[in-house]
């Protein structure tokens, strides 16, 4: 399941240091790899303490986690929307991603300087979201002018229908404000969706903090939350230096001891998957015995039959029933055949909704 998270910002605020950090998550993640698709494309693990556990129990030959692709986007400048700096490429990079992981400087830094000159992680994202936004404004009205003459003269409900939503987010694109504070029910969003705009997409603020701030935040991560407080989008603070000295770091113990030492349980890189893994939709089920223990990622909402074709197109195809075992239930009573004894094993049909961290075999007929 090829969905990409695209990590966007300024120059020198931290985006290219997250992915660095990124490259080397297999020491957050019980040694699992991470490989380059391309030189900006990541394939990253999900860290999943889940897979791990149901590894203890089955003892498989092999175990496999779940993974995203992050892409690093170069740096924005002011004018992207035009073409300055590139932009055209840049703006068509997140274009082509499912959403965004929106990096804000939030560290002073003397050694490092800003393109604008002061720290004011507030104007940055406004900087970057009035980029965004005018490129949607473009899209928006390109595509009213194709449609306005049909939904106005011609009775044509679909044109009209879309030529009304179009209205809706050029009035709120108009004002400062990004496509995704509209807000359409989910059959709107679809009628729309091949829009693709920009800043329609799910977004992550990441908070790049100094080591001071990394457990508690400061002054500037309070500026952002506050400027957010009306999107729907999600805020992480994560100190980037701290992350590429946990990289350095040879063993998983010592990164937990450095974690201990400046207050922390986890790493921020292993948060930032994980919100990134929830911000793309996706959700786990498993399957799991002595050959492997598997994570399969499923967008939240599926049923039983389509979760079983991304086995395999065979398992949708012939699908006859499904076999889930809970995971707290798997956990507590330590086998599949104790969950069978116990009662612990429900049979599921084809329009059983898929939950996560379910335990799952299929039943299908080819």
């Amino acid at each position: 399941m090829a969905l990409q998270c695209g990590i966007v910002g300024l120059p020198n605020v931290g985006k290219s240091t997250l992915f660095n950090c990124l490259s080397n998550a297999k020491a957050q993640a019980a040694n699992f790899p991470f490989c380059t698709i391309e030189p900006n494309v990541g394939v990253i693990t999900v860290p999943d303490d889940r897979l791990i556990k149901l590894s203890e129990i089955d003892k498989p030959k092999k175990i496999i986690p779940t993974t995203i692709e992050i892409v690093d986007i170069a740096g924005l400048v002011k004018g992207a929307s035009k073409g300055e700096g590139l932009g055209n490429k840049f703006l068509g990079n997140i274009r082509e991603t499912d959403a965004i992981i929106h990096v804000l400087r939030c560290f002073e830094n003397g050694n490092i300087t800003h393109v604008d000159g002061s720290i004011n992680p507030v104007r940055d994202k406004e900087i970057i979201d009035t980029e965004l936004q005018l490129k949607d404004l473009e899209t928006v009205e390109s595509s009213i002018s194709k449609v306005q003459k049909q939904a106005q003269t011609c009775g044509d409900k679909n044109a009209k229908r879309t030529y009304d939503l179009l209205l809706q987010y050029k009035t709120v694109l108009e004002q400062g404000k990004s496509a995704r504070t509209v807000k359409l029910d989910k059959e709107d969003k679809r009628f729309l969706s091949d829009l693709h705009l920009l800043t329609d997409k799910p977004v992550l603020y990441v908070c790049n903090v100094d080591e001071a701030s990394a457990v508690n935040g400061n002054s500037h991560t309070e500026a952002v939350k506050e400027a957010i407080k009306d999107e729907d989008a999600e805020l992480l603070i994560v100190a980037a230096a701290n992350e590429a000295d946990i990289a350095e770091l040879e063993t998983y113990e010592e990164r937990l001891m450095f974690l201990e030492e400046i207050g922390l349980t986890e790493s921020g890189v292993s948060r930032l998957i994980r919100m990134a893994y929830k911000l793309l939709d996706l959700e786990t089920y498993f399957t799991t015995g002595q050959q492997e223990t598997h994570a399969w990622t499923y967008k939240r909402g599926t049923k039983a039959p389509a979760a079983a074709g991304i086995i395999h197109s065979d398992f949708e195809r012939g699908f006859i029933r499904a076999e889930v075992i809970k995971y707290d239930d798997y956990i507590n009573y330590g086998s599949e055949s104790a969950c069978r004894d116990n009662g612990k094993i429900a049979i599921e049909g084809k329009e059983y909704v898929v939950q996560d961290g379910d335990i799952m075999h299929f039943r299908f007929n080819v």
